[in-house]
């Protein structure tokens, strides 16, 4: 008898978790108007009768081709992941089903991948699983502070106001990061910009140059020597420079992956830099208010929060900071006197966290204190991106302008000589 009951208890959740493949198909309505789509299913044939059930006559159903190179489709980012909060927050609010949910955004995703880890999900929780567990099974897109987030969601019953809490709180991360990356991009791939073109005139154009100076017979001025010397050294040793120039860079990302020591190193002195220091400090501050606001609102305990909140800074040194903080909570002491403990918090942000403690409304104080930072962010940015375009523009005059004017300098001292 047991095992006759094992063997029932089995049965649902092998049917909920046979694979479905994605067929292809086309076909007529009952008016003859042609129609076609994409669609999950077991098999042609029950997707065939479903099609019929639902008004349309197929025509043709077939199965989806597989991408030549591997799997179809970007992998799935945080902005991916972010919208399927919101996805999730506002249809379940809306009263839902949590399975028709997932099968709803499953089947609106163009990204494979996204839609192949939405469909494992609602498999799993089909199967009997929570959400908390089912997203467990994708650690790498669900990080440990939204697990959490997720597993206090529904063991208070509030699933769905805090889907819409993380909702929000990933749409301002990434608007967040989208500024901090638009302010370290620009002026980067300027740069890069000009030394890729002085490269192509040092490789491609100066040699033709070379030719006439040759027949001056005459010395030439050490700017445009020295330009002609890098030329040379370019054309016979560029594929040694690609090798130490690409090498150099692999080595040192990967040894900054690897070594803690390192990153923590990298991430202090990025604090130090003039203006670009000043941006990370804000952002670590918004970003470690604003994810501690979200944990502890939804209910997780404030000394499991700020372990979770540690690496969402963004920067090793809040991290280790707030780590520390941690301990000293852990011990009795305030929010605010740890904060004010390690030293690295500014005195406004000690003053109003004090403060919300002392009201019992930590997290509304938090969330003021994250808009503040995040719009200090945003200020920052925009001022330095009217700073560095003028600045831009002289690096570009100098090296390109100054190649160029090097070149012509022979032709310059000629003409006077002729004159």
């Amino acid at each position: 008898m047991s095992a006759s009951r094992s063997a029932i208890k089995k049965q649902p959740v092998a049917r909920s978790t046979m694979e479905l493949a994605p067929f292809v198909w086309e076909g007529t309505d009952k008016r003859g108007v042609k129609m076609k789509g994409e669609q999950l299913a077991k098999n042609a044939n029950l997707l065939k009768a479903e099609l019929r059930r639902q008004g349309i006559t197929p025509k043709v159903v077939k199965s989806k081709g597989k991408p030549l190179f591997g799997q179809a489709g970007q992998p799935v980012s945080a902005k991916d992941i972010a919208f399927f909060s919101r996805q999730m927050a506002t249809m379940m609010k809306s009263g839902v089903p949590i399975v028709s949910s997932l099968e709803i955004i499953g089947g609106g995703h163009k990204n494979p991948r996204m839609k192949k880890m939405v469909d494992t999900i609602r498999t799993d929780i089909e199967g009997g699983s929570s959400l908390y567990e089912a997203i467990s099974k994708h650690p790498v897109q669900f990080d440990e502070l939204y697990r959490n987030l997720v597993r206090a969601g529904e063991g208070a019953g509030v699933l769905e106001t805090v889907l819409d809490t993380v909702a929000n709180y990933k749409e301002n991360i990434e608007a967040l990061k989208s500024k901090i990356k638009k302010a370290l991009f620009y002026p980067l791939m300027v740069i890069v910009v000009a030394i890729l073109v002085s490269g192509i005139m040092l490789v491609f154009v100066v040699p033709q140059f070379e030719e006439v100076f040759r027949g001056f017979g005459a010395d030439l001025p050490a700017f445009t020597q020295l330009i002609v010397n890098a030329s040379r050294f370019l054309v016979a040793w560029w594929w040694l420079i690609l090798i130490i120039v690409g090498g150099s860079a692999v080595g040192a990302i990967m040894a900054y992956k690897r070594s803690p020591r390192m990153q923590h190193t990298m991430d202090r002195v990025i604090l130090k830099v003039p203006v670009i220091g000043q941006i990370m400090h804000n952002s670590s501050i918004a970003r470690f208010a604003r994810t501690t606001a979200v944990t502890f609102k939804a209910g997780v305990p404030l000394v499991e929060a700020l372990g979770i909140v540690a690496g969402a800074t963004g920067n090793k040194v809040y991290e280790e900071a707030v780590l520390r903080m941690r301990d000293d909570v852990s011990v009795g002491y305030p929010v605010n006197m740890a904060m004010k403990q390690v030293n690295i918090f500014p005195h406004m942000v000690v003053q109003m966290t004090a403060i919300g403690e002392e009201a019992g409304a930590l997290d509304t104080m938090l969330f003021k204190v994250a808009e503040y930072f995040e719009q200090e962010v945003n200020n920052a940015v925009d001022a330095l991106s009217s700073l560095l375009e003028p600045m831009i523009m002289v690096f570009i005059g100098v090296v390109v302008g100054g190649m160029v004017i090097g070149m012509y300098l022979p032709i310059f001292k000629l003409g006077a000589v002729v004159g």
